[in-house]
């Protein structure tokens, strides 16, 4: 009997159902592997910089000689003030009331890595919401959906609610630019499979 090992080609270095979905949605296989890594800047950054530094830390805490590695993180930006994951239901609604009304930035750092080939870029989505009733914000923090998404909300799910306008990738919004990332994945031997 022989027994046939097949090692996926990609390692995702994220935990997040929307990012390995939205992997599978374009046929490109792979094998999670959550990266453990203190999520804050060693000193004040843009949220550009932020994130391309926590996607770098996140892909070398976690690659292997000869996987291919693929990290990113995604941040809300409005005023200069970085936005991540509310720790609880007052941070969610605070969250709600600044972005209520006003347009905001989803900027999200990827990182693809193999031994000492690295790339690392951004993806920046403008979004603006709608005001937000007082009602919403209250039955919306009350779910589970705010607490794991950067900005606490999911346009991809009841959050969408709260979209009146989208300039740029939808994708990058969910978690995971897919096009660009698609792009520089075939520079890694990795091809989308439309079958």
């Amino acid at each position: 009997m022989i027994l046939m090992i097949t090692q996926h080609p990609l390692i995702l270095a994220s935990a997040s159902p929307r990012r390995t979905e939205l992997l599978r949605q374009i046929g490109v296989p792979h094998t999670i592997r959550p990266a453990d890594v203190l999520e804050e800047a060693p000193y004040p950054m843009t949220a550009d910089e932020y994130v391309m530094y926590l996607s770098r830390k996140k892909a070398r805490a976690v690659a292997k000689p000869g996987e291919i590695v693929l990290a990113a993180d995604t941040v809300v930006a409005l005023d200069q003030q970085i936005l991540e994951k509310p720790a609880d239901q007052p941070a969610a609604l605070e969250m709600f009331r600044l972005l209520s009304g006003r347009t905001h930035e989803v900027v999200t750092g990827v990182t693809l890595l193999q031994d000492e080939r690295e790339e690392t870029f951004t993806v920046t989505t403008t979004v603006r919401f709608c005001e937000i009733p007082e009602s919403w914000m209250l039955s919306y923090a009350a779910t589970d959906e705010p607490y794991d998404k950067a900005g606490g909300y999911g346009i991809q799910g009841k959050g969408g609610l709260f979209v009146e306008a989208i300039d740029g990738d939808y994708y990058n919004v969910v978690g995971l630019p897919i096009n660009p990332i698609s792009r520089r994945l075939e520079a890694f031997g990795i091809e989308p499979m439309f079958a």
